[in-house]
């Protein structure tokens, strides 16, 4: 059976749920603890989990009885362990109502394949199911997860390496993070190449990140675990002082959630140097402040397009960030590769400089937005839409490349445009033909003159009419 093929039984589960009014979300963090332990004995990694409260404890109990063990079991790993298993299932509730369904759910899970699982692995399996999740518009998890093409895009283009430390302010479900560890095992033939000290640096530190909502963090547990990471997950908002301390890294990878603070209030955050309501403009502060200022540490992060041109506060950040960072490349995004529609975003990439000043010369823009396809659940974007993109961003010399949706503005016709990085995007033939439509100035003098003679004919009918009534007087 193929981790495909799990996916699909595990989801159908959730037909059983439907009675008990489970959303698709809340079934996924049901699995989840139940998942861990069934995960756990398959890897003998069962270690951490007191005897009482292992799978085979929870597989030999049903109807009433294992419903108030199950609750039992919730309470005491969130309560009395210790280390992952403590976070996993701290706070953790059941939405099980019927004895029947959870006995169902439990004994689907152990009939499944597991050998084939583990072959595949069981954190492609455990994605799978939150991929799953997120494409389910009556979840409401589509705002914790980028499609993993465009993760994968942007983990190869900043090429994370061996020794440097990784993280996503905003981490979802740990998306970027598994991407940018799964990078670096490739380049190190999964890290058997790396000494005893490396290793252990790669799976304990070089991958980290922060969640705010509860249910999320989980998930990103349960997903780091099943990937072999340790990296700490802060449950937190990295808007508030808590994000202060995280800084000093060499790589960033994001996709910070939109929208502004509850009631417009500014962020908590009292480093910032630029105060404002909205979240992304203060993600962004963050982001730039938080790499190393080597000439090395970078960053690709996901951003709506009131970023590139809001005024005020805005353009003073967009300033600050093209002075401390080589802002060199701005992707425009189409749209509906979000699971909220008609969503436009772009992808920044930019590297942190040594200096605070002038680290940006030029901008390149790539309009991957125009006279695109309309993507979305049935035509989902794939890497070949990529392709162009990373053959211009990988090229030795940029300005040779030959793309009519690569384009390049200096700083200075930057500023000239009110530093707006509103920019690159190419004619959109599915709107108007550019070259049929009329010269505004030309038009416009065109007007006034016919206005003109509109005048001049009025006149000389006033004229007449007054010269008639003084001949019949």
């Amino acid at each position: 059976m193929t981790t495909q093929e799990i996916v699909a039984k595990l989801w159908k589960l959730c037909d059983v749920l439907r009675d008990d009014g489970i959303t698709y979300h809340q079934y996924v963090t049901e699995l989840t603890y139940i998942l861990f332990l069934k995960m756990a004995k398959e890897t003998k990694a069962e270690s951490q989990i007191p005897e009482a409260y292992r799978w085979d404890a929870l597989t030999s109990k049903s109807g009433i009885e294992l419903k108030k063990f199950y609750k039992e079991l919730l309470n005491h790993l969130g309560e009395n362990c210790t280390g992952r298993v403590r976070e996993i299932y701290q706070g953790a509730a059941t939405n099980i109502d019927e004895p029947k369904n959870l006995e169902k759910i439990i004994t689907t899970i152990d009939g499944l394949d597991w050998y084939s699982a583990r072959e595949e692995g069981l954190g492609n399996l455990y994605e799978g199911l939150l991929e799953k999740n997120a494409s389910e518009k009556k979840s409401g998890a589509g705002q914790y997860f980028t499609p993993r093409v465009l993760i994968d895009v942007m983990t190869r283009l900043v090429k994370p390496q061996v020794g440097e430390r990784c993280n996503d302010p905003a981490c979802g479900t740990f998306g970027f993070m598994i991407a940018a560890h799964q990078y670096v095992s490739d380049q190190t033939d999964h890290f058997f190449d790396l000494n005893a000290d490396m290793a252990d640096f790669e799976r304990k530190k070089a991958f980290t990140g922060c969640e705010l909502v509860h249910d999320t963090h989980r998930l990103a547990l349960m997903n780091a675990m099943l990937h072999d990471i340790e990296g700490e997950i802060i449950l937190g908002d990295t808007l508030s002082n808590v994000g202060k301390a995280m800084k000093g890294y060499d790589v960033v990878l994001t996709n910070p959630p939109f929208g502004t603070k509850k009631g417009g209030e500014r962020a908590t955050r009292d480093d910032f140097t630029f105060p404002t309501s909205n979240k992304q403009l203060n993600f962004l502060q963050h982001i730039y402040r938080s790499l190393k200022a080597d000439g090395k540490a970078r960053a690709a992060v996901v951003l709506p397009d009131n970023v590139l041109f809001a005024d005020g506060e805005g353009e003073r950040i967009r300033v600050d960030l093209m002075d401390k960072c080589n802002l060199h490349t701005v992707l425009r995004l189409p749209t509906g590769i979000f699971y909220a529609q008609g969503v436009k975003t772009n992808v920044l990439f930019f590297t942190r400089g040594k200096t605070d000043k002038g680290n940006t010369q030029e901008v390149w823009f790539y309009d991957l937005r125009t006279n695109m396809p309309s993507f979305g659940k049935t035509n989902p974007l794939k890497k070949e839409n990529f392709a162009e993109f990373e053959a211009a961003y990988e090229a030795t010399d940029r300005h040779a490349v030959e793309d009519e949706r690569w384009s390049v503005f200096t700083r200075e016709q930057i500023a000239e445009k009110g530093n707006s990085l509103d920019l690159g995007l190419i004619r959109d033939d599915s709107i108007v033909d550019y070259e049929d439509l009329p010269d505004p100035i030309e038009s416009g003098e065109e007007a006034i003159a016919q206005l003109e003679e509109a005048v001049d004919l009025l006149m000389s009918v006033v004229k007449e009419l007054k010269s008639l009534e003084s001949a019949e007087v």
